[in-house]
Order: C-alpha cells, then sequence, then structure tokens
C-alpha cells in the first residue's frame, strides 16, 4: 500500500467524522430509561429479564445491522425461513461477536464456532484457510452469498467492512454449485441502511499495530441511503520483520427505486501487503525451545515482497412481483492482482543450527464474474405451505498465476545475518498456470410448511468448464476440461411447542479441481456425501438458539498437496462426528457462547488407509463469557481448547493440543467507547501446525486497544 493512499485514509477519516459531526443532532439510544416506570412495574418477587428490542427489518433482512450473538435468519441459506426450522447446522458470528473478541481476520472470527478449526496452519496474513467439518473451506469462501475464487486459497476480505460471518455446515452444492463437503462461510459486508449512524476511532495494539477507521451511514431521503467505511492499518506479527500494511475503502448505497423494487451497490477496493512468516525445520523444535523459535525470521528483509489489490463492484436487486413472487439478483466483478515473494524452510544441517531455505516468487491476475438469479415465492397446495425458489447462477475465472520455488543460501538459527540480499542455490522450479473457467447452475428448492412438519428437497445441476494452458517446469500441457454434476438435499424437520426442533437431512456435493497435477493431467472432481441428524432450540423465555448435530460425511479423489504446490487425490476420505453450540443472551448483562466438536476422520483408500485425516483434531471446544455492567463497563473472558492432531499422512508426527485463555473489557460513557482485548493471555508458545518439513508457531500474547466516537 503506497504512502499517499494510506495518508488518503487517514485524513479522510478525520476530515469525514467532523464535516458530519458539525451538522449531526446528537440521537437518542435505544436503551434511554422511559419517564414513567410505575406502569410496568414487576410483582414482588418476579425475576425481571433484560428488555429485548426485536427490530423487525433486522429479524427479516439478512444484510441489517445486527444486535447481540443471535439473529434469526441468513443470507447463507438463501432462504427467509427461520434458522432454526432449515434441517442444515447454521450458525451467524454477528459484529458485536466479532468487536467483543476483538478478531481482525476471517478465521479469528471463526475461533468459537462449532466444527471449525479457524487457523490450522497458525496464524497467516495472507489468507483464511479454516477447516470446516475436517474439510479445507479455499473454494468455499463467499462475499454477500457469491462466491470467491483464487486457485490458491480465497483472498482475505478487510473483516471491518463485514457486518456478519454465516457458516453453513455440510455439503451445499444444492445452492452453490462446486465446493467442498465441508460447507460454505459467506461474509456479509457493511449494506446502506435508511437510518443515520455514525462511529471513528483510532486503535493500537502489540506489535506498533496501529489503525484509523470510520463508518457513516446516512438516510438522505425516504428512497436513498449510503454508507461510507474505511480503515487504515499496520499489523505486524511476532516475528518483528513482517509488517502489513492495508488501506480499504468501502462504498454502499441503497435506491429504493419504488415500493416493489430496491437496489443495492456494493463497492470495496482493498491495497495491502502481507507476508507469511516461514516455517521452521522440524528437527530444529527437537533442539530448542518454542519460546525461542516462534519469533525466528527465516526470510530476508532485501527480498521480502508483497503487494496486492482487490477490487469488487456488487450489486444486488430485489423487485416484489403483483403475484407475491420476489426476483432477486446479486452480482460481483472482483479483480485480484498479488506480486509476492516469500521464503520457505528445507531441512536442518547436522550442526543443529544451519537452516536450509528457500524462497517462492509469486505473480497473479486473477478476475472473477459471478451472477445469481433466482425467483422465489409461496404456493399452497394439498394442505401445505410450499416456499419455491429457482435460481440461475453463472461465474467466469480468468487467472494468469506464475509460481518458482528457488532454492538460495541457508540462515543460522544462533546467529542470523540479515542486511545482504539472497543468492540462489540450485536451479529453480517453476510452474504456471493460464485458465479460464466457467461455472453454469441451474437450482430448485421447495421448503414446505405443513402443520408442524417442515420438510425440504433441493436439487440442482451443474457444468463447470476449464480451458487454457498449464505449465511444469517448462513443459505445456493442456487444461482444457469440462465437467458436470447433479448434486441434491432432502431433509425433514419438526418445529415443537416448547421450541425444539428435531431435523435429519441427506445432502450431496462435488468440487471441481482448478489446474492439474506436476505432471499436467487435470484431476478428477472429488464428490462428498453427507447424513446429518440433529436438535435445534429456541427458548421463548430469553434470546437464545441452541443446536446439536452429528453427522457422517464422506469424500471421494480427495486432493491433497505435496507442501510445493503440487496436486495429487488420494481416494475416499470419512469424517464422522458431533457438534454442540449455544448462544444465549440471559438476562442481567449476561452473553454466553459456548461450541463442542468431536471430529473423526479416517482416510479409507490408498497407502495411508486407516489413518486419521492430516491436522484435524478430535476434540474442539470453546466457552466465551461477556457481563455488561449498568455503569457503562463490560468484561468478557474466552476458553478455547484445540486438541491433538497429526501433521503428515503417515500420522508419525502429532502435534499437541492447546488450551488457549481470551479476554476482554470495555468502558462506554455516552458516545465514547473504549475496549481493550487479549488473545492467548498467558502468551503460551505452541505448535499450531507441523509435518516433516517444518513447523508453524501460534501467535503470542496479542493486546489490541481502542477508541470509538459513535453519533
Amino acid at each position: 500500500m503506497t504512502a499517499s493512499l494510506r495518508a488518503s485514509l487517514l485524513a479522510g477519516a478525520s476530515i469525514l467524522t467532523l464535516a458530519i459531526a458539525a451538522g449531526t443532532v446528537w440521537a437518542q439510544t435505544a436503551t434511554d430509561t422511559p419517564d414513567d416506570q410505575s406502569a410496568g412495574a414487576a410483582p414482588a418477587g418476579a425475576i425481571v429479564l433484560d428488555t429485548i428490542v426485536i427490530d423487525a427489518n433486522a429479524s427479516t433482512d439478512p444484510t441489517a445491522p445486527t444486535s447481540g450473538y443471535v439473529v434469526p435468519t441468513s443470507q447463507v441459506t438463501k432462504s427467509s425461513v427461520p434458522l432454526v426450522e432449515a434441517s442444515q447446522s447454521v450458525s451467524v458470528v454477528t459484529v458485536d461477536q466479532i468487536r467483543d473478541q476483538g478478531a481482525q481476520t476471517l478465521s479469528q472470527a471463526l475461533k468459537y464456532s462449532a466444527g471449525v478449526l479457524s487457523e490450522p496452519y497458525g496464524s497467516d496474513p495472507r489468507f483464511d484457510g479454516p477447516l470446516l467439518r475436517g474439510f479445507g473451506a479455499d473454494e468455499g469462501q463467499f462475499l454477500n452469498g457469491l462466491r470467491h475464487m483464487r486457485k490458491f486459497s480465497a483472498p482475505a476480505y478487510e473483516l471491518y467492512g463485514i457486518e456478519r460471518v454465516e457458516v453453513l455446515r455440510g455439503p451445499s452444492s444444492a445452492l452453490y454449485g462446486s465446493g467442498a463437503p465441508g460447507g460454505v462461510i459467506n461474509e456479509v459486508q457493511k449494506h446502506a441502511q435508511f437510518e443515520d449512524f455514525s462511529e471513528a476511532g483510532a486503535g493500537f495494539g502489540s506489535h506498533d499495530d496501529a489503525e484509523a477507521f470510520f463508518d457513516v451511514n446516512r438516510q438522505v431521503s425516504d428512497r436513498f441511503a449510503y454508507r461510507l467505511t474505511g480503515v487504515g492499518k499496520q499489523t505486524a506479527e511476532q516475528i518483528e520483520e513482517l509488517t502489513n500494511e492495508r488501506g480499504y475503502l468501502a462504498g454502499a448505497f441503497r435506491h429504493d427505486i419504488s415500493d416493489a423494487t430496491q437496489i443495492d451497490v456494493l463497492l470495496s477496493y482493498q491495497d495491502d501487503s502481507p507476508i507469511s512468516p516461514a516455517r521452521v525445520p522440524f528437527a530444529l523444535t527437537e533442539l530448542y525451545d518454542a519460546e525461542d523459535l516462534r519469533d525466528f525470521y527465516v526470510g530476508e528483509p532485501l527480498d521480502d515482497e508483497s503487494d496486492r489489490r482487490m477490487a469488487n463492484i456488487g450489486i444486488e436487486v430485489r423487485h416484489e412481483l403483483d403475484n407475491g413472487w420476489r426476483l432477486q439478483q446479486g452480482f460481483r466483478y472482483q479483480k485480484f492482482d498479488w506480486d509476492y515473494v516469500g521464503f520457505y524452510v528445507g531441512g536442518l544441517d547436522a550442526d543443529g543450527v544451519t537452516v536450509n531455505r528457500g524462497k517462492i516468487i509469486q505473480t497473479e491476475d486473477n478476475a472473477t464474474l459471478n451472477l445469481d438469479t433466482r425467483l422465489s415465492g409461496t404456493i399452497e397446495a394439498g394442505g401445505a405451505s410450499h416456499e419455491i425458489t429457482v435460481g440461475v447462477d453463472m461465474l467466469a475465472y480468468v487467472t494468469d498465476t506464475s509460481t518458482t520455488f528457488q532454492g538460495v543460501n541457508p540462515i543460522r538459527f544462533d546467529d542470523p545475518d540479515y542486511g545482504t540480499p539472497t543468492t540462489d542455490v540450485g536451479l529453480p522450479f517453476t510452474t504456471a498456470d493460464d485458465l479460464t473457467r466457467k461455472h453454469y447452475g441451474i437450482y430448485l428448492v421447495d421448503e414446505i410448511s405443513w402443520g408442524d412438519w417442515r420438510p425440504s428437497f433441493a436439487l440442482r445441476h451443474d457444468r463447470v468448464e476449464q480451458d487454457g494452458t498449464l505449465y511444469r517446469f517448462g513443459t505445456a500441457y493442456s487444461a482444457d476440461r469440462s465437467d458436470s454434476q447433479t448434486t441434491g438435499r432432502v431433509g425433514l424437520s419438526y418445529v415443537t411447542a416448547q421450541g425444539f426442533v428435531p431435523y435429519a437431512s441427506y445432502a450431496t456435493s462435488f468440487e471441481a479441481q482448478i489446474g492439474g497435477d506436476s505432471v499436467g493431467n487435470t484431476l478428477e472432481p472429488t464428490r462428498g456425501k453427507q447424513v446429518e441428524l440433529g436438535v435445534k432450540y429456541q427458548p421463548t423465555a430469553f434470546d437464545g438458539y441452541f443446536t446439536a448435530a452429528v453427522f457422517d460425511l464422506r469424500q471421494t479423489d480427495v486432493t491433497v498437496s505435496d507442501g510445493l504446490g503440487q496436486l495429487s487425490q488420494i481416494g475416499e476420505v470419512r469424517s464422522q462426528g458431533v457438534e454442540l453450540e449455544g448462544t444465549a443472551n440471559l438476562g442481567a448483562g449476561w452473553l454466553v457462547r459456548g461450541a463442542y466438536s468431536y471430529n473423526d476422520t479416517e482416510v479409507k483408500e490408498g497407502q495411508f488407509a486407516g489413518n486419521r485425516v492430516v491436522n484435524v483434531p478430535l476434540h474442539n471446544a470453546s466457552l466465551w463469557v461477556k457481563k455488561a455492567w449498568d455503569n457503562g463497563i463490560d468484561a468478557g473472558v474466552g476458553l478455547r481448547r484445540v486438541g491433538d492432531r497429526f501433521g503428515d499422512d503417515g500420522n508419525t508426527v502429532e502435534v499437541q493440543g492447546e488450551t488457549l485463555v481470551d479476554a476482554s473489557v470495555g468502558y462506554q460513557r455516552g458516545n465514547v467507547l473504549g475496549s481493550v482485548t487479549v488473545t492467548n493471555i498467558a502468551d503460551k508458545a505452541y505448535v499450531a501446525n507441523c509435518n516433516p518439513f517444518g513447523c508453524n508457531y501460534g501467535e503470542g500474547r496479542d493486546v489490541q486497544a481502542r477508541l470509538t466516537w459513535r453519533w
């Protein structure tokens, strides 16, 4: 990010804040105390719960601002059916939870969600690569219901620009086409709203982190509103040589053309410079303490380089037809470019201190066009109500990517010498992809209400076409390939008067593979299938949402990487598990969110049949508790446990589990809010991922302080 862009963002935040504040009348908040409380006085001895404010728009509009930790609907299901009635496992991380826990990235926002291993490779500022039910979600990440596309994991989007994060677990090809069987992660961008609200502020943190931010929404008329959001920040990791400077600027515009037609325009531009910490050799972890190794810098400041740019233009249209049906369309064009030089490690010499290393030189030029159009409405037939959705979506993805692995001179752990450019060792290994991908899909969903029963059916047919050229170590191969697949989902829920909703479902998926293997062969699509049983509970006495699910999930032709970016397929993998998750506002200022996952995975075919899948823990648990007092003070504490797992296919490298503690404290006086969040409060040094090639360390203690002014 250029210095001029950072300066523009910081200056823009200050100028915009002062200009709007000068003409703004201070608004009464929704929590003002009524002048007369006697009329609603509770009888002696009664238990008085906190007031629950119901926002009708927020309950039906999944793009509306959220309040608290519980929301009834989501965008990711493409449906207005309440989450508690859906025969799928869905959870939502709201902006309030994100703020309370001090999350800075998508992966950090998912740390307290069931079925998710949020940072399987430790903290990596380049991208977010969480696992869902034991499977990677690289091609399962979406923005505003439309797919992010990139060959090497999804682009990392600025979390301050997000209103909520939604997780749809299990095979979801019936709604979204090609994708991993573990599920879908959808980020909902901040939309313009028909009300006035604003905030601006600054933050500081460990490792010389600093940021300035603003979010201003204005209703211009009964028909038009706009929202401007911006961030300028510098962040760093526990390896002090690695920093990331980011600028993010977004505009959202909402126009009600008529009582029947609404259009949202969503724009964003992001410019940053992330560099991933290189691993340390596995042999080194057996010789030295983790406290010494986790901040060891394997790279070279004069060689490290990262310049990443991402622009999004989105349009959402909603039109109410005269017959009660709705026409909705989502469109997004995304341009993503990246020039990157970073480092990786090789082995450790016999002296126990000399680390062999190499550098990755990568250039990317990507463009993605998404379009999803659907018609939905209600049909009364056979004594039941059918909510029907018929949709067509298309995706076009063009990429020109080149990756080179080049060995360079080694570095000593005990006496690293920085400040001199590296020298090349041996020959480079270069691969490149010049590809065009096109996805076409048509789908039908029928969600039925028949008394207390909620049957649902979904069916979809997809075609994926790929053409272009694969370059593997100087040889060109054709990448031409086409795949088609029909997938579906069937589910049944039963709604009880007590708020319990048991359900069962069966779903299938497929995932077309991008590019090809190390000798130029294109790869077969993976295919998944899942049986899931569960129960949901939404109490009427207080604001809460609880889910429990058991599942059996299988995927064939599973694709794995050799660690140097080359792919191969190993056969079938099975994932079975239990997931428990609950969120509750218990009254008197108490908020609780807890999750537990048991995930038993097994490779069913090939050389490693019978082994557990790499990097998937058997047990994963978390608990977050927050208390707010009437004097404006609030405090939260969280406990996270990630269980033992294996770092290699042969299950010879065991990664020990870790238990981490997070905390937060906040204070609000009038329109000014201050907060401090601490992750890994004990500064525990631990290995986040390890294989025979190298190990990644998790982040140590990280302290973030924020001061926010709202008006």
